[in-house]
């Protein structure tokens, strides 16, 4: 995947296919490889996909926020002359994309959501207690997943990484106090766009009841399950996830 990588002025990113962009947003930990299944399959089913790397850990500390992160991604669109787009975002990266559509509705074509922050926050344990403990991240990674097998050795290598470098820690703690901030609760009945929500049944970190509380409060949305599934469906349960995607983007014509 990072051998694709472009990077042109401040934007790096990932990008494949023609057709109606879908833009794909990681999480707080996450990277642009946990969407290899979804670029390789809609790239070459009439989509341009397209996946920005977030600037999670080199905004200025005072701008490492979500509002930062939408205004970011308002940017890249410009940037790459994108008038409206299908956001696809997991974890934080659906919040990214919920506090960018309250923002800027008309370049919204639509919404699909996977193990979304936004309603309900559960942090990795605020300051990571014990993040100088291999086992202790390796154990709070295979969490992430129903089946721990998927938290790779690379996978839980680079989380541990992550948290044992200050610069980066610190900018983790800030998005995350920022997500708590930042509950969109009260924001989702005016986002009129069609809304596609695929949730693992198993998810740890975004519970089930979040996904039903999105459905409940998202004007124009339909919900899927994903069984023996964590928070990183896509990643998890791949083919299910495309599956699901293809299916409703069919429906909804998008």
């Amino acid at each position: 995947m990072s051998s694709n990588l472009k990077k042109e002025g401040k934007f790096s990113y990932i990008e494949a296919g023609e057709g109606q962009p879908i833009i794909l947003l990681h999480g707080l930990m996450g990277t642009l490889s946990n969407f290899d299944s979804v670029l390789d399959h809609f790239s070459k089913n009439g989509y341009k996909v397209i996946i920005p790397e977030l600037p999670i850990y080199t905004l200025p500390l005072l701008k490492t926020n979500v509002r930062n992160l939408s205004k970011f991604l308002k940017e890249f669109m410009e940037f790459k002359k994108i008038e409206k787009a299908i956001l696809l975002g997991n974890s934080l990266g659906g919040h990214i994309a919920l506090y960018f559509t309250k923002l800027n509705l008309k370049n919204v074509a639509g919404l699909v959501l996977a193990g979304s922050s936004g309603l309900y926050e559960k942090s990795m344990g605020d300051t990571f207690p014990k993040r100088s403990n291999f086992e202790y991240i390796e154990t709070k990674t295979q969490e992430v997943f129903y089946d721990p097998q998927v938290a790779s050795k690379e996978m839980v290598d680079e989380v541990f990484s992550t948290v044992n470098d200050r610069h980066k820690v610190i900018r983790t703690l800030a998005i995350a106090k920022s997500a708590i901030r930042h509950n969109m609760a009260n924001d989702l009945a005016d986002m009129n766009v069609p809304t596609c929500i695929i949730w693992g049944k198993n998810d740890s970190v975004t519970p089930p009841e979040v996904a039903i509380d999105f459905e409940k409060l998202l004007p124009d949305a339909n919900l899927f399950w994903i069984d023996k599934c964590g928070h990183v469906p896509m990643m998890e349960h791949p083919e299910e996830f495309n599956k699901i995607l293809q299916n409703w983007l069919k429906e909804r014509n998008l």
